[in-house]
C-alpha cells in the first residue's frame, strides 16, 4: 500500500514539478531571471502581493468575528451562516466570477458605480472581491475548533473581574487562538496567490493593469505561445507557494507542541 501511495504521489505531483523545473532552468539561471524580471512579470508579482495584502487583513477581521459568532452566539439563522461559510468550497470559482459580473458589471445591480468612475469589474476591486470570496472559509474554519476547545470559562472569569469585551478578547481570546489564526492566514495567502478561475472572470488580463502571476502564466502559454516564459512564471509562483507551505508546516508543528 505504501508503494502504491508513493507511486501515485510521484506520478501526480513529483513528475510535473520536475518537468517544470527542468524546462525552466534548461537555459540557465540567467535566462530564468531575465524572464521573471520583465515589466509584465514584476507588475504581475506586485499585483498578486497587493491582493494578498488587502485580502488577508479583511479575512482575518471578518473571519475571527464570524468564528466567534458561530461558537459563542446563539441566534436564528446560525445554521444558514455555517452553510454560507462553506459555500466557496462547493461553488466553482468560475460561477463566483460570473456572479460578480452580474452584480458589479456595467449592466449589473451596482453597475451605476462604473458610470461614476469607480470600476469594479476588470479592475483591482473585482479581483479583490473574487479572492475574498474564495478564501473566506480558511480563517473561520481554523479558528472555530480552537474556540470550541478552549471554551469560555476564562472569558467569563475576565468579565467577572471587570474586564471589558475588548480587553477580554485582546488578553484572553486572541492569545488562545493565535496558532489557529496564523494557520488560517497562511492558507489564505496560499489560496490568494494561486487563485485563477474567479480572478480571470473579473480581470481584463492586460499586463501591468490587472494581470496576476496566475494570469501571466496563462497569457504566456495560451496567448503569446511563450512556453518558456510560462514555465518561468509558474516556477516563480511555485517558489512562493513552497515558502508558504514550509511556513505552514513549521506553524503546524509549533501548534502541536503548544
Amino acid at each position: 500500500m505504501r508503494v502504491v501511495a508513493l507511486g501515485y504521489l510521484v506520478a501526480l505531483l513529483l513528475v510535473p514539478i520536475v518537468v517544470i523545473l527542468w524546462r525552466t532552468f534548461e537555459r540557465g539561471i540567467g535566462s530564468f531571471i531575465e524572464s521573471i524580471s520583465t515589466p509584465a512579470a514584476i507588475s504581475a508579482l506586485n499585483l498578486s502581493l497587493l491582493i494578498v495584502a488587502i485580502v488577508v487583513p479583511i479575512n482575518v477581521i471578518f473571519g475571527v468575528v464570524t468564528a466567534l459568532a458561530l461558537v459563542r452566539g446563539r441566534f436564528p439563522g446560525r445554521g444558514l451562516l455555517q452553510a454560507v461559510v462553506d459555500l466557496p468550497f462547493a461553488v466553482s470559482p468560475i460561477v463566483v466570477g460570473v456572479s460578480l459580473i452580474l452584480l458589479w458589471g456595467v449592466n449589473g445591480w451596482f453597475g451605476a458605480l462604473d458610470s461614476l468612475g469607480f470600476r469594479v469589474i476588470f479592475g483591482l476591486p473585482g479581483m479583490v472581491l473574487a479572492t475574498i470570496f474564495v478564501t473566506l472559509p480558511f480563517v473561520v474554519r481554523e479558528v472555530e475548533p480552537v474556540l470550541h476547545e478552549i471554551g469560555d470559562e476564562q472569558e467569563q472569569a475576565a468579565a467577572t473581574l471587570g474586564a471589558s469585551k475588548w480587553q477580554t478578547f485582546w488578553r484572553i481570546t486572541l492569545p488562545a487562538i493565535r496558532w489557529g489564526l496564523t494557520y488560517g492566514v497562511v492558507l489564505t495567502v496560499a489560496r490568494s496567490l494561486g487563485e485563477f478561475g474567479a480572478v480571470i472572470m473579473v480581470s481584463s488580463g492586460f499586463p501591468g493593469v490587472s494581470q496576476t502571476l496566475t494570469l501571466l502564466v496563462h497569457s504566456r502559454y495560451i496567448d503569446d505561445h511563450n512556453t518558456y516564459g510560462a514555465y518561468c512564471a509558474a516556477t516563480l509562483l511555485m517558489g512562493i507557494a513552497l515558502v508558504t507551505l514550509l511556513l505552514m508546516t513549521l506553524l503546524d508543528r509549533k501548534r502541536s507542541n503548544a
